[in-house]
């Protein structure tokens, strides 16, 4: 979901990429949300080199394009009395914006533009699942689990308009002391051109117009995007249905038939299109999308045992539509929500979720941060693969409840988060609770 430069700058909040809760949004209106020059431009606003439109401000109810970030750039490059580190991070946005400079008469040189047409981001992070649920016969039963992540994001030019895009992750169980595996997770070539983008290849695929509750992943295909403020959206290609397993309750279903011969050895990838709307009006953003997939996997489910109606009989479908909006009430405010529902599901087929944001923890800006409280209804058959990092590793999908969060930056490029999850299984009403904890290192 677009987002304008003070919301992302002021609340980085969950309404755009990312895959946590804290996800930045997007604050230019023609750049990519994951590109390099958000964290600059945050940086150097928190420094108070970078002054918006020259009234202090960012203009909240219009959106940034790159002219008038070049605008800006030109107005820090004129500037004298920068530390060495803004310096820095306004030679490489002289870089990245050198077209648009140059229209403005700014001169950069072509050694520096071209100096590293491969930029690397990254992270290396811990996290922490504990979880406690009601088992059948009334007690609770108790669950940790701890993973370390580093990931790398490399960022290749190809020329003006192409990029070739990348994300390598490698895993390991501290707790069990195991090896590490790597993983090619996405890689992509990005065209960017004036209202149009085009992505081909391995490619994030998020649930931009509900703040990723449905979707966080990716999958292999190409997706075109056209406009501004208003952006359409169209996408098809095949998603992996082992990123679903242990997030779809009509999986866990089957399992508990010893059928997981049908999870496992059938059709496991499905066919997918979707097509998405979302723009921005002053404070109030929104959008709606249709996701239709397609996999000899729902049907085996449906054939495990056809009295247990996760999906109607016989179909190899799922059709999913979903709605969201958002309201940001001033710097620190900000309330969005969703709803999704899968027409073929006859059973944990609807999803929504309202979040209230305060604040927002900015990785570049030491001592800020931000908190969150939401109310989840997370049905298994359409929630497949979500955002939030309680509803990740312990299984505690297909549930309803409340949810509160915090997150911290002790050090700059250094932040923690802590989230609790407290509600019930939808299947059995069983009590679910799950505590997380997280620590990022940024580079």
């Amino acid at each position: 979901m677009k987002k304008t430069l003070v919301s992302a700058l002021t609340t980085a909040l969950v309404v755009g990429a990312a895959s946590t809760t804290f996800a930045a949004a997007n604050p230019f209106s023609d750049v990519p949300a994951d590109h390099w020059a958000y964290d600059a431009v945050s940086q150097l606003a928190a420094d108070g080199v970078i002054e918006g439109y020259g009234d202090t401000t960012f203009r909240g109810n219009q959106n940034i394009t790159r002219y008038e970030m070049a605008q800006m750039i030109a107005k820090a490059m004129a500037k004298t009395d920068v530390s060495a580190a803004d310096k820095a991070l306004i030679d490489k946005l002289a870089a990245e914006f050198s077209d648009e400079l140059g229209n403005l008469g700014v001169r950069v040189s072509n050694l520096e533009r071209n100096a590293d047409n491969v930029k690397w981001n990254g992270q290396a992070r811990y996290r922490y699942w504990s979880q406690r649920y009601e088992n059948e016969k009334g007690s609770k039963d108790k669950k940790n689990t701890d993973q370390m992540n580093f990931r790398l994001e490399p960022n290749a030019e190809v020329n003006n308009n192409w990029h070739v895009k990348a994300r390598i992750d490698a895993f390991t169980n501290p707790s069990k002391d195991t090896d590490a595996t790597v993983k090619l997770v996405r890689v992509w070539a990005q065209g960017d051109y004036k209202n149009f983008q085009v992505k081909l290849g391995k490619l994030p695929f998020y649930s931009t117009e509900t703040a990723g509750m449905l979707f966080d992943n990716q999958f292999s295909g190409a997706q075109v995007t056209f406009g501004n403020q208003l952006k359409l959206t169209a996408e098809a290609g095949r998603w992996d249905l082992d990123n679903a397993i242990n997030q779809s309750a009509i999986n866990m279903a089957a399992a508990a038939k010893d059928n997981k011969d049908n999870l496992l050895y059938g059709d496991d990838a499905a066919s997918y299109q979707g097509i998405g709307l979302n723009g921005t009006a002053g404070k109030l953003y929104g959008g709606a999308a249709y996701r239709h997939f397609q996999s000899d996997l729902f049907k085996h489910v449906n054939e495990v045992e056809k009295s247990y109606k996760g999906y109607k009989a016989n179909t190899d479908e799922a059709d999913i539509w979903s709605v969201g909006a958002g309201y940001t009430f001033d710097k620190n405010w900000n309330l969005n929500g969703g709803y999704a529902k899968n027409e073929k599901a006859d059973r944990f087929g609807t999803a929504h979720n309202i979040q209230l944001n305060y604040k927002g923890a900015q990785k570049a800006n030491k001592g800020s941060w931000g908190a969150y409280t939401a109310y989840r209804y997370m049905g298994g058959n359409v929630a497949f693969a979500p955002t939030y990092e309680t509803f990740l590793n312990c299984g505690v999908n297909n549930v309803k409840g409340w949810e509160v969060g915090t997150e911290y930056v002790p050090f700059t490029n250094v932040t923690a988060a802590a989230y609790y999850f407290n509600g019930k299984k939808l299947d059995n009403n069983n009590d679910a609770e799950l505590l997380f904890g997280r620590v990022n290192f940024w580079f």
